[in-house]
């Protein structure tokens, strides 16, 4: 839906909830008195960078990149800038993470290995320090990244996503805790992270749906019934499936991006909504598109979930075929409808 705006001050207000981020302070919270990186360091009392100026810092850098560009015949390109500074957080992230999860593996080994000596109770609390310190930067990366995602959002109106690799957040846990409790806390919050835990809502639509205000309308419908949910959309670039990923960045919803795999061929897109289905989803809205939309919401049907058809407003360029067939049939669509609460007309 558009927003309307009388003056600048509320624009700037706007502005500043869209790429609010409140999670610096505790993303930033140093957990330990002292840090290690690594085993050639010595623990070091440095403490994290100032949550305010990380913030800032961010928020600079961003706008600065689309000032310099904007109303300029390089317009184009400050999107695409924009999107390599998220991305390099992100990639820092995901290393520092990378290294965590070696860390924790070899404190689970020493684990196995206990012996009641001095050295091995040092060598233990070295390598809970090294992967707390770790994890604690990944935080602080994760927010700056997330921050800078959220402004790239607003500013293209594009979720950002990375070229490779899931991108998933954690929030600080400020308690002290022992290396076994860290363990677990950590394969917890992975599981978590990567199997959200949440009802599925699955989602698709065809790459030239551009109704933003109906797509909003039944997301913000459903969300509103299962705010816990979790969204599955068919991770199309552009169109319906794009709407959906914005809506969901703003809202904090959860996203898999279930795209097809290449090397099946032309079936792929096929064989991924058949995959869509394992997720147990409890809920489906597919925009009008094409086959593949098609035969989701067939699928949608038959597995008897409740399914909403979303079509754009005012579009009336069905193909011919595909009219004749829903004469045909309709009479059996309309049966299926009614058993799946689906009241409005199928493809």
């Amino acid at each position: 839906m558009t927003t309307r705006f009388s003056n600048f001050s509320d624009l700037a207000e706007h502005y500043a909830r869209e790429i609010a981020t409140p999670d610096y302070a505790r993303a930033f919270m140093e957990q330990t008195e002292l840090s290690r990186l690594s085993v050639a360091d010595e623990p070091s009392s440095a403490e994290m960078p100032d949550p305010d100026a990380a913030q800032a810092a961010i928020e600079m850098m961003l706008a600065t990149v689309f000032d310099l560009f904007r109303d300029t015949r390089m317009e184009d390109f400050a999107s695409e800038v924009a999107w390599g500074v998220a991305n390099s957080f992100h990639v820092v992230a995901k290393r520092l993470d990378d290294r965590e999860d070696a860390m924790a593996k070899k404190l689970q080994e020493k684990l196995r290995e206990y012996d009641p000596s001095e050295v091995y109770a040092t060598d233990v609390e070295d390598l809970t320090m090294q992967a707390r310190s770790l994890a604690e930067c990944r935080d602080a990366m994760e927010c700056m990244r997330d921050h800078a995602a959220s402004i790239y959002l607003v500013e293209t109106g594009r979720p950002f996503s990375p070229v490779r690799g899931s991108r998933v957040s954690c929030k600080s846990n400020a308690s002290m805790i022992e290396a076994r409790d860290y363990l677990a806390s950590q394969r917890a919050q992975r599981r978590e992270q990567f199997a959200p835990s949440g009802p599925v809502v699955v989602f698709s639509g065809g790459q030239q749906f551009a109704d933003i205000g109906q797509v909003h309308d039944y997301l913000d419908a459903v969300h509103e019934r299962i705010p816990s949910m979790v969204l599955a959309t068919t991770a199309q670039n552009k169109g319906a499936d794009v709407i959906a990923a914005s809506w969901a960045s703003r809202q904090g919803v959860p996203v898999i991006l279930c795209k097809p795999d290449a090397s099946r061929g032309a079936s792929a897109p096929y064989q991924r909504n058949a995959r869509m289905l394992a997720f147990k989803p409890v809920e489906a809205i597919v925009c009008s598109g094409g086959g593949i939309q098609a035969n989701l919401a067939d699928r949608l049907r038959e597995a008897r979930i409740p399914l909403h058809i979303v079509r754009e407003a005012g579009a009336d360029n069905e193909p011919v075929q595909r009219q004749a067939k829903a004469a045909a049939h309709g009479g059996q669509q309309a049966a299926k409808r009614v058993a799946n609460g689906d009241d409005l007309p199928p493809f």
